[in-house]
């Protein structure tokens, strides 16, 4: 399964998906797909977009997860008013960044992420 089509399935799959996006810590995306409901802004253009200006953020939480000693960061969900945003790590040096509309499904979002990481991996 390419990685096109296991983003297009969470996309798809989990209620008001904008699109997905697989990045490498870099900030470079590896592939997207994106719905056609994107809402105006930087978005419309490019979905690494949001990779790349979170992933500072990301780079922060995992600092501030080692200075707790709390292990390794899996997850992180950012809720804005426009969209909601799932930041799962793949592996050390790649991110799958999944958007939402305000009111998508974050719940069955997150299983469809859970359930499509080791495709993911095993692709990588």
């Amino acid at each position: 399964m390419s990685f096109r089509s296991i983003l297009r399935s969470i996309v798809e799959e989990c209620g008001g998906g904008i699109g997905a996006v697989l990045m490498g810590s870099d900030g470079i995306a590896i592939d997207e797909f994106v719905a056609g409901n994107v809402p105006e802004g930087p978005l419309e253009e490019d979905l690494g977009t949001a990779g790349v200006e979170f992933s500072r953020i990301l780079e922060e939480i995992r600092k501030a997860a080692d200075a707790l000693s709390g292990g390794a960061v899996s997850e992180t969900i950012v809720s804005l008013a426009r969209m909601t945003l799932i930041f799962r790590t793949v592996d050390e040096e790649t991110f799958l960044a999944v958007v939402l509309e305000p009111d998508g499904n974050l719940g069955k979002a997150r299983y469809l992420i859970r359930r499509h990481l080791l495709s993911i991996r095993q692709e990588l």
